[in-house]
């Protein structure tokens, strides 16, 4: 008989222990659980892992060796499981050449509109579509190959204050040191006056002295100092301009290359005016627009314009319609407000995903799995009902869908409900309850129920705390903010809201964060000004905290970012045995060459390259994934080595720790954001966005608070349960008590009815949004007329109040 489940025996991918579960296909089905209990573990490194291992076995072996593999999970047996399609939250770094259009493809089917069916130059020839393309050799403009923009400088960029000479430092662009001081002295041999205050230069040898490509060969001959015999010299010349763009761009230095780029002035290229292709392209049209234009326009935009083409058979009209029922899909999802030429890099990772999402509505696959991570992420109240009308559709075309969720409003629509946990970590990884969601509610060891049937335990209502002072910014032009006027109140918790794209990041990482940090720097705002700015100096400090790796290899671990890697290896330094041998600190490091294990560089693992198979990751048999070599492992302390105390989880190390002052702080603060199941060794590469982000908080709580601090946090909750947001709030909430400021944005509503003061932009997303609907108290924001985001407030305010 047909067996209508996917069932799962024996899983121990990660934290799971042992897992057996039953789940329905043909489903909407929620994995639930707080973060680092073992649902992604289940739901991506079983599920979707052991569907991805089965399809490649059918893959002929010379084509694996091309396709990036994920490896076979840990799990004695998975039946009844079909082919699996995985959207996941990518949190790498997608280049500026990536687009909306080419994640979509919808750039591909634009450039074929243009080269069959677009208006041409009379007598010009008939372009392909990679013409079109400014991603292409035949399309990108040669002056900024496709960029569209370029980057120069000016005489503003290389000497700030004109009031002071060159011997004074005037060209602030040249190096320091040495260096600066022999071009300096190769000017003065030159005849160049170098005591004169720059603005009374001469407009001629100020051009020649910052931008001439001219490379003189002169005999220096240095000011004799006391105590100092100094030769002269041959020394050659190099202009500001020249000086910096080689640095910029030859420099192996990160120093040398950031400090080269704060004299660089980005501008749109001069040759395509910014629309990155060829003026052959450009010349082409449809619809009274070149491919530029319309590439410009956002997508609901776009749809109107090639309406009236689609009538008809030929290759515009079908291009037409294809284009249009991709783009609806888009809209549909709230998404209209994007261009096609919008960068990836600037689309936040629930964008992304809801991108990859509408791609595989058209796709038109039939009897697949669909796992899903978090789809809800980075999505307003408003647009979350758009998303589950599409996860509806996907079903009813008779697919399956897996999806790992903390949003509540997903969960109660789901017809089937796997809870993992209890807790984290090693605490975690057991199925607490797999069936309906009504039968959560008779789990008392769920984490999850109390929030999935709020009835049972309303959070209390809070009064809202009286500012100190205020933040006022005024005349704000970036992106959609179009003259845009907001106070931020100090000694507050402020949650900023909004529909997808209504400009809340754009606000608050780019327009307060970047004065607030120019300020601080004494420098400008990066990308310029963001008009005036009242009550910067009651901040004498700024913190970003965001969601990106805190490293990118699996060196960089929880010990080494916080720092208690340092205080660890002191321990083991002042041991009797270590004295001894004369080891010291660094001997401790598994990244220096004499207490690593050589096998592996102290990897604690090598790679195995099979030439047909995915290449996979064995315990070095050296070090047996201890990372350092035996004479450093014979120095312990209570009898742990180096190695065991990196294994050892946060909770176990603030016990073995207790006594050691400068890891008691780190370790309690760990413990305070909810993260003391995670290993001291645990790699970077293992961490989630929500755990990254608890890292670089506590990496902050520990430190020693001077000063009003304003703390900015781009939506903090994302990827974190309802009981880690708890536990991430009383944090943040206590950074107020102690006098600080705290700014977030926040699409969960029950973060925003418990801050102190709420801004909703809105009331649309693009060119629809980027204006202040309205600002106040969470509870005068929930009477706001126009406001998208006043009755999603309302009924939490409504439920803290039950």
């Amino acid at each position: 008989m047909h067996d209508p489940h996917v069932r799962v025996r024996g899983a121990k991918t990660h934290n799971l222990k042992g897992v057996d579960v039953d789940i329905p296909r043909d489903a909407l089905v929620v994995f639930t659980g707080v973060s680092g209990s073992g649902k992604s573990s289940l739901a991506f490194g079983t599920l979707y892992a052991e569907a991805q291992r089965r399809y490649f076995e059918s893959v002929a072996p010379y084509a694996r060796r091309l396709i990036h593999q994920v490896g076979a999970p840990k799990v004695e047996e998975v039946s009844g499981l079909p082919p699996a399609v995985a959207l996941e939250q990518r949190r790498s770094a997608p280049t500026s050449r990536s687009s909306v259009g080419t994640v979509t493809t919808l750039s591909n089917s634009l450039r074929m509109l243009f080269s069959r069916a677009g208006t041409y130059p009379e007598g010009a020839g008939r372009l392909d579509s990679d013409a079109f393309s400014p991603n292409t050799p035949a399309g990108a403009c040669p002056e900024c190959h496709g960029l569209g923009r370029v980057h120069t400088v000016t005489e503003d960029s290389l000497v700030p204050d004109p009031s002071l000479s060159v011997r004074d430092g005037a060209i602030a662009a040249w190096p320091g040191a040495w260096q600066g001081k022999n071009l300096r002295d190769i000017l003065d041999t030159l005849g160049h006056d170098i005591d004169r205050p720059w603005r009374e230069l001469p407009r001629a040898d100020r051009d020649w002295i910052l931008f001439t490509d001219e490379q003189p060969v002169v005999t220096v001959h240095p000011v004799r100092e006391a105590e100092r015999i100094q030769r002269p010299y041959k020394g050659t010349y190099m202009s500001a301009r020249r000086y910096v763009l080689h640095t910029f761009a030859d420099s192996k230095s990160a120093a040398l290359r950031a400090r080269a780029e704060r004299h660089l002035v980005s501008a749109d290229c001069p040759a395509c005016a910014g629309r990155r292709l060829r003026p052959e392209a450009l010349a082409v049209t449809f619809a009274g627009r070149d491919i530029a234009g319309l590439a410009a326009l956002p997508l609901a935009a776009l749809a109107e314009t090639l309406r009236p083409a689609r009538e008809g058979d030929g290759v515009a009209a079908a291009l037409a319609r294809d284009l249009i029922a991709r783009i609806e899909v888009l809209t549909e999802l709230g998404l209209g407000y994007l261009s096609t030429d919008r960068p990836t890099p600037t689309l936040s990772a629930g964008e992304l995903q809801r991108l990859r999402l509408a791609t595989q509505l058209r796709s038109g696959l039939f009897g697949v799995v669909y796992v899903l991570d978090e789809p809800s992420a980075g999505l307003h109240p408003a647009d979350s009902a758009a998303l589950l009308t599409v996860l509806d559709r996907l079903k009813a075309a008779g697919n399956s869908l897996f999806v790992v969720e903390h949003h509540m409003d997903v969960v109660r629509r789901a017809d089937w409900i796997v809870d993992v946990g209890p807790r984290a970590g090693e605490h975690g990884g057991q199925v607490l309850y797999s069936g309906p969601v009504e039968g959560l509610a008779d789990v008392p060891g769920s984490a999850t129920r109390r929030f999935v049937f709020p009835e049972a335990a309303p959070a209390p209502a809070r009064t809202p705390r009286e500012p100190s002072g205020a933040l006022r910014l005024r005349g704000v032009n970036r992106h959609n903010l179009r003259d845009l006027d907001v106070d931020f109140p100090l000694g507050v918790f402020t949650a900023v809201t909004g529909v997808s794209g209504s400009g809340k990041s754009t606000l608050v990482g780019q327009a307060l964060a970047g004065t607030v940090a120019a300020h601080l720097d004494g420098t400008e705002p990066v990308g310029g000004p963001a008009g005036r700015a009242d009550g910067l100096e009651a901040v004498s400090r700024l913190v970003r905290v965001d969601q990106k790796p805190i490293g990118r290899t699996p060196r960089s671990n929880l010990a080494t970012y916080t720092g208690l890697f340092d205080a660890v290896r002191k321990v083991f330094a002042a041991t009797d045995e270590a004295r001894a041998r004369g080891y010291t600190a660094g001997r401790f490091s598994f990244n220096v060459v004499a207490g690593r294990c050589e096998v592996c560089q102290g990897e604690g693992f090598v790679a195995v390259e099979l030439l047909f198979l995915p290449g996979t990751y064995t315990p070095c048999t050296a070090c047996h994934g201890a990372r350092y070599n035996p004479e450093t492992l014979e120095v312990t302390h209570r009898g742990a080595t180096i190695a065991d105390v990196l294994d050892m989880t946060v909770d176990a190390a603030a016990g073995f720790l207790a006594d050691v002052p400068a890891a008691v702080r780190g370790l309690r603060t760990l413990q305070d954001v909810g993260l003391g199941y995670l290993r001291l060794g645990q790699p970077a590469t293992e961490l989630s966005g929500g755990e990254a982000q608890r890292i670089k908080l506590a990496a902050e709580l520990q430190r020693a608070h001077r000063g009003h601090t304003l703390y900015v946090l781009d939506e903090p909750t994302t990827g974190l349960h309802p009981a880690d947001t708890e536990v991430l709030l009383r944090q943040l909430h206590g950074l107020v008590d102690a006098g600080h400021s705290v700014v977030v944005v926040e699409h969960d509503m029950a973060v925003v009815a418990g801050a102190d003061h709420v801004v909703d932009l809105g009331p649309g997303g693009g060119a629809e949004g980027g204006r202040i609907v309205a600002a106040g108290t969470p509870g005068q924001v929930a009477r706001a007329a126009g406001s998208a985001t006043a009755r999603y407030l309302a009924a939490a305010l409504a439920s803290r109040a039950a």
